[in-house]
């Protein structure tokens, strides 16, 4: 195990005082960290649960925004434009799987046909300016199995899908790499903050032991407003939003050559169907506002909703296998921006807010941050070249282990395959399991390395990983 990630059962180092600490490591939280790595500041990241991007990261549409649709001058605006540079470039030297399939806002009615326009106009307002308006029949052309009845549509030809796991886990190994210090199972349950004129201490009660840090910064994504309050503030409220979605089967995928939106309401972007770097279809999310914050269960009714927009939108889509349903959380507060703000006098950084544009908008928001953080007083120094990570290849579209002979050759382990539905092999799975944040649970090394995540969701693999990780599906 690297030197600088701990889990349970591991108390915390003793008298070990960081500069920074980033409490959630989630992708917003490890893209924090991953800043912070390129500074001469000693920083921990700690995370309730026994992985990276392990909440709201793992289960969304991982879709990277261009944020033609953002409230025009808003701080969300400017950092998903900024983010999906920043992000493109990023996962093109990472290896980061992302596809440029572009996307389609449908109108279905007359309503939705005459706000289009102002939709185009609200796209140059964010500075986007590729986008345009089609007819019905052009519409056609683009997307031959769409459902009848749609009017017309506005094309926003950079949308692209991303890999999600891949993300978070690439700034995570990276920051880890350059010495920031990644303690897993570690629940924050009290902070006793530093008071009086200067610099103080902020005292961390955690579940593994006590943590000393001069400056805290909260990524805590769903229990943002938690942590918020130990410090004594109350400036938002986190009302979870549960997006339902179904995953179908990679025979579906020549039915959909775009990401086919709605017109946006204020719930938020509706229903929608995307291809994924797997190869998959995805139908989804609902927009359910509760209570509890960890109702990441399916539900009948969610389920049939989905399936009777779907029908519309993609009538053949729904005709096609399912491989999986899952749900994930959003970190919604009521207000139509992040919220994101510095606390100067307690050098404290809060970031909450953060939905489904957060992986998008993740490095931008990263340094944004580090900004705030500069401010409170501390000496960050002068940024630093990173160590270089190179990701496994994950998408369709990249070449797998499995067709690449030259490597088989070399290692047989990456001709056996372990996972025959998503064709991952021996040597990819001793590669995650040997590499700087290993997986624990069947669920880490599948999104890792996808194994178990198939048509027969881990009924021929599932007992050969849970022996190799030690551990069960969560």
């Amino acid at each position: 195990m690297n030197r600088t990630v701990t889990r349970a059962g591991q108390p915390l180092p003793e008298g070990e005082d960081y500069d920074v600490t980033v409490i959630g490591a989630g992708v917003v939280g490890t893209a924090i960290a991953r800043e912070l790595a390129r500074h001469r500041v000693r920083t921990a990241l700690v995370e309730a649960s026994d992985d990276i991007g392990n909440g709201t990261s793992k289960a969304n549409t991982a879709i990277l925004h261009t944020g033609f649709d953002a409230v025009p001058g808003s701080l969300e605006a400017r950092l998903v434009r900024e983010g999906q540079r920043r992000l493109s470039a990023y996962a093109a030297g990472a290896g980061i799987p992302v596809e440029r399939v572009g996307a389609l806002l449908v109108a279905w009615d007359q309503e939705q046909l005459d706000a289009l326009p102002g939709l185009l106009a609200k796209a140059g307002s964010n500075g986007y300016h590729a986008a345009r308006l089609l007819d019905a029949s052009r519409l056609a052309e683009l997307e031959p199995h769409l459902g009848p009845g749609a009017l017309g549509a506005l094309e926003i030809p950079d949308e692209s899908v991303i890999c999600p796991w891949t993300t978070p886990l690439a700034f995570a190994t990276q920051a880890v790499l350059a010495g920031i210090h990644l303690h897993l199972d570690c629940r924050v349950t009290a902070i006793e903050p530093s008071t009086g004129p200067g610099p103080g201490t902020h005292l961390l009660t955690t579940t593994r032991g006590p943590l000393r840090t001069r400056a805290l910064i909260n990524a805590a994504g769903l229990h943002a407003d938690e942590i918020d309050r130990l410090l004594g503030h109350d400036a938002f409220t986190v009302t979870p939003r549960r997006g339902q979605l179904i995953v179908y089967d990679k025979l579906a995928r020549d039915l959909v050559r775009h990401i086919l939106l709605p017109v946006p309401t204020a719930a938020g972007k509706g229903v929608l169907v995307a291809p994924t770097v797997f190869g998959n279809v995805l139908l989804g999310p609902t927009a359910e506002e509760l209570d509890d914050k960890a109702a990441t269960e399916s539900t009948e009714d969610g389920i049939a909703l989905l399936r009777e927009k779907g029908r519309r939108i993609l009538p053949r889509l729904i005709e096609e296998e399912v491989t999986a349903v899952y749900a994930g959380l959003r970190a919604a507060t009521g207000h139509e921006d992040y919220r994101i703000k510095g606390y100067p006098e307690l050098r404290y950084v809060a970031v909450g807010g953060i939905r489904s544009t957060g992986l998008t908008a993740s490095m931008a928001i990263a340094a944004h941050v580090t900004g705030l953080l500069a401010r409170t007083g501390l000496d960050l120094g002068a940024p630093a070249e990173l160590p270089p990570v190179t990701m496994p290849p994950l998408g369709e579209a990249a070449e797998r282990p499995y067709l690449d002979a030259g490597l088989i050759a070399a290692d047989p382990a990456y001709g056996t395959v372990v996972c025959h539905c998503e064709r991952v092999t021996q040597g990819e799975i001793r590669d995650a399991l040997d590499s700087v944040l290993p997986p624990r649970s069947v669920e880490g090394l599948a999104r890792r390395t996808r194994a178990g995540n198939g048509r027969c969701q881990g009924f021929y693999c599932g007992a050969r990983l849970r022996a190799l990780t030690g551990g069960t599906r969560t």
